[in-house]
């Protein structure tokens, strides 16, 4: 990977919002450059999407998730490949991991209820052919995220100096 593309990279991890202009100064390069390696990056698909980091628990929407280890079965020829395709075209699906330790993937999922949660479990994930066995864990409270601590004590620390 050029020199040129690592910071691009860099830089839109931490606000993908920064004007080309602006990069074009932090890199040095000219701003047709930055434009040409950014396009690149995207027809090569480095980078598939830029997204926003939501705090959701100040919001008034209703959603629920969870992370949930999966032990499966491999399959011949495919290992874990094949299982993890089927898994991660659900709708509720938003992450897959393929994990070592004790279970083989790790699925975050998302669903407006905790019914409808389960039920994604009970009717869609666990039916699996290939799927042994699962433990869900649901999220209480997000502290930090990609590097995005959520709630801050925003209160002044320093010592009162007085005369």
């Amino acid at each position: 990977m050029k020199k040129l593309e690592a910071s691009l990279l860099d830089i839109l991890k931490e606000d993908c919002r920064i004007p080309l202009e602006k990069m074009a100064v932090m890199t040095g390069a000219s701003l047709e450059e930055v434009a040409a390696a950014i396009e690149d990056l995207e027809n090569r698909k480095i980078i598939l999407r830029y997204s926003p980091m939501i705090n959701w628990d100040r919001t008034d929407r209703e959603r629920v998730e969870a992370m949930i280890e999966v032990r499966v079965t491999p399959q011949r020829d495919m290992g874990f490949d094949a299982i993890a395709r089927r898994i991660y075209r659900f709708d509720e699906v938003k992450s897959v991991y393929l994990m070592s330790g004790s279970y083989d993937l790790l699925v975050l999922v998302e669903a407006r209820t905790l019914k409808e949660l389960a039920a994604f479990v009970a009717s869609k994930l666990s039916p699996l052919e290939t799927v042994t066995g699962t433990a869900t864990s649901f999220v209480l409270k997000r502290y930090k995220e990609e590097g995005v601590i959520f709630e801050t004590d925003d209160a002044d620390h320093r010592l009162v100096i007085s005369p």
